[in-house]
């Protein structure tokens, strides 16, 4: 009796594990599809121990972020004097915080106003709302780019591949959505975005040629650093804890040498 309870519970056993397999390997390609294409890893200056940001591609991806993004996609976690620690100089930032407008206030009589930005303010959002956001959008809410590349892993691989990865045409099985342009590293394939950027689109100010490519790595390089703008300290404070540590740990056994030394 237990032999037969026994082969009927391998049996069981086996038939789950089978069940599992077949829902995992029929699952998995659906999946990985909605997921979109793994992003290529790119080179970025500010990766590894000893990484920094590039100040010149952290200037330009200013200017494409102001010439082409800021039209739909806020910073809200950035103010202007936030501009000064990535390289630029106080009159600079100030210049550029002068051509915004921000709403302050009460004044004397109760009422808010406009007045030019000061480095102490944040970047204003380009929509008041998200219902005007939206609306402006086809129903689409632009996110906010203050944190974009953090919001999933290898966010500046994944945020390059989207900007450079629109395809005029959808493959044959895809169809595509009104309104919808095709990524294939976007989850899905079908995104609200229209391609953002175009050879030439900005003029860069040092002269470097607007390529796609080049606009894309600066503008992720500068949308990296807006998300982790202590990125270089941090690794800096990294790299004098861990020699200070080997120093310490080599007083350590130098100083266990000389006491059992002694003891012998």
């Amino acid at each position: 009796m237990n032999v037969n309870l026994r082969a009927k519970g391998l049996a069981i056993s086996a038939f789950c594990l089978a069940a599992l397999f077949s829902v995992h390997f029929a699952v998995t390609p659906a999946s990985a599809a909605s997921a979109g294409a793994e992003p290529p890893a790119q080179p970025w200056s500010f990766n590894g121990w000893f990484g920094s940001f590039d100040r010149d591609g952290l200037r330009r991806g200013l200017q494409v972020y102001r010439e082409v993004c800021a039209g739909c996609h806020g910073l809200k976690y950035i103010a202007f004097r936030n501009l000064i620690e990535m390289g630029l100089s106080e009159a600079e930032a100030k210049a550029i915080a002068a051509e915004y407008e921000v709403s302050d206030g009460p004044d004397e009589d109760g009422e808010m106003f406009d007045r030019a930005a000061r480095l102490s303010d944040m970047f204003p959002a380009p929509f008041e709302n998200e219902q005007s956001a939206r609306s402006a959008n086809n129903g689409a809410l632009p996110p906010d780019l203050s944190l974009i590349t953090k919001a999933r892993a290898n966010g500046p691989d994944y945020l390059h591949a989207i900007l450079v990865g629109y395809e005029d045409e959808p493959p044959e099985h895809v169809t595509l959505a009104d309104g919808m342009y095709y990524n294939g590293f976007f989850p899905g394939g079908q995104i609200a975005m229209p391609p953002p950027l175009f050879e030439e689109l900005v003029e860069y100010e040092d002269g470097t040629e607007a390529s796609v490519e080049q606009m894309s790595n600066d503008v992720v390089m500068f949308l990296h650093w807006a998300a982790d703008p202590k990125l270089e300290d941090r690794k800096r404070l990294g790299i004098k804890s861990f020699l200070f540590l080997l120093v310490l740990t080599a007083l350590f056994i130098a100083s266990k040498r000389l006491v059992w030394a002694r003891l012998h």
